[in-house]
């Protein structure tokens, strides 16, 4: 797990996530400022589900999550993480409990789980549906969530679902907010999808909603700072303990021939400077030490030391428009710094240096905010340096292209407030 891995992450071509269905729905910057002044819908349907159910059921999160399940209710839901025994994150997603021994989960811990389940070490199985996940949040999101389901869902508690009717259809409205904001993430048989999305973006449109597309997605999980795996991260999957697992997840479930790349300036041959604990990410107050889990030892020798942590990273401004200047003058150009974010699906990570050219850090995917009128990034760096107002150097460019020393200043992350715990029967009582 060297510097073969790496030039192969490097040199590997990055896709197109075929997500969230089109670019841009309206303008993107309307799209952006729709969950600091509205809300928006965004479609999560493709990301994997899978329902585990039996005796072992329970038993195979707890041994591979860092999350601790003795008070998980049925209709809870947690954000669990997955890693290896070296404390690096596999990835990360939603589970939800739907009966005493049957719960469904999404994303990478679903292709995980299946796979750990696949050895036939516990008594419990895994199958595949198809389901529909629509998320609506924002400033008037209750009130849309409201008037599309007839519910209340003031008494719906953060990380909790409950059953609702969207255009005739039975929905688990999961109460989250991955901008932040108050939000439900509706979730349905996805032969239903159509008809659901029509009924939300109707009830929606005097409620100012708007859909967000695909060039601008991942701003709100950079303001309100949700890591996402391969993006924000590089995600665990080459580890000993991992092997024939991607070779048995392509073949059960379609992962829409995404592949993982690298790329920025931070340079090294160890490919475990690239990947992360869920410590450095933020994750660590979801750490329970109550229970054996994979990757606990590694992580309690961590959390007594860290050696970074999560921050946001304020680009100046001066900076960025010269990389766009460059495109203009007869020297090689700057590698080209989309806004207002990649379009491509990449792991990027830049280095970002002190007064003395020394690396305290990494930083990950940038991306332009519409509404703090500001490129920023999340980034892992050393304890010392994670003083809001810190003023370090980003260096921008792959090794071997003309690169750029961006100033930025450490801003803490989340970067907006974060809202998604609001009262939500004070919300329903204020006047329109």
């Amino acid at each position: 797990m060297g510097s073969d891995l790496i030039g192969t992450l490097r040199s590997a071509s990055p896709g197109y996530h075929p997500g969230w269905r089109r670019l841009e729905f309206t303008d993107w910057r309307e799209e952006q400022l729709s969950w600091k002044t509205t809300c928006y819908l965004e479609d999560w349907s493709f990301l994997w589900d899978v329902i585990t159910e039996g005796p072992d059921a329970l038993r195979v999160f707890s041994d591979t999550c860092i999350n601790g399940f003795d008070s998980f209710a049925i209709g809870q839901a947690k954000h669990i993480v997955q890693c290896t025994s070296d404390g690096k994150v596999i990835g990360d997603g939603i589970l939800m409990r739907l009966g005493r021994q049957k719960f469904i989960t999404q994303g990478v811990p679903a292709l995980h789980t299946s796979w750990v389940l696949s050895a036939g070490d516990y008594d419990a199985t895994w199958t595949a549906v198809d389901r529909t996940k629509l998320q609506v949040s924002g400033p008037t999101a209750l009130a849309v969530c409201h008037a599309v389901t007839g519910e209340p869902l003031t008494d719906v508690k953060f990380m909790h679902f409950t059953d609702v009717t969207i255009a005739g259809h039975p929905v688990w409205a999961l109460r989250q907010g991955m901008a932040g904001e108050i939000g439900f993430e509706f979730h349905a048989d996805a032969a239903h999808r159509e008809e659901i999305t029509e009924a939300i973006l109707s009830v929606g449109a005097e409620h100012g909603i708007r859909r967000v597309g695909r060039r601008t997605v991942m701003i709100n999980h950079l303001e309100a700072a949700f890591p996402t795996g391969n993006w924000h991260y590089l995600k665990q999957s080459d580890h000993p303990e991992l092997a024939g697992s991607g070779e048995w997840i392509r073949k059960h479930f379609d992962t829409y021939g995404l592949t993982a790349t690298i790329k920025g300036s931070y340079d090294s041959d160890d490919i475990n400077e690239y990947l992360r604990s869920p410590i450095e990410l933020g994750w660590g107050r979801s750490i329970r030490f109550d229970h054996d889990f994979v990757g606990r030892a590694a992580l309690e020798r961590e959390i007594a030391d860290p050696q970074r942590v999560r921050v946001t990273l304020e680009f100046d401004s001066d900076d960025v428009i010269a990389i766009y200047a460059s495109l203009f003058a007869e020297d090689e150009p700057y590698q080209f710094l989309d806004i207002p974010h990649g379009q491509r699906w990449i792991a990027w990570s830049d280095k970002v240096i002190d007064e003395h050219d020394a690396v305290v850090g990494l930083s990950t995917n940038p991306g332009y905010s519409a509404y703090f009128h500001k490129v920023l990034a999340l980034a892992y760096v050393r304890p010392d340096m994670a003083e809001p107002g810190t003023v370090l150097t980003l260096i921008w460019g792959d090794p071997g292209t003309r690169q750029k020393r961006i100033r930025v200043t450490v801003a803490p992350a989340p970067y907006k407030t974060d809202n998604r715990r609001a009262d939500l029967s004070a919300i329903a009582a204020a006047p329109s």
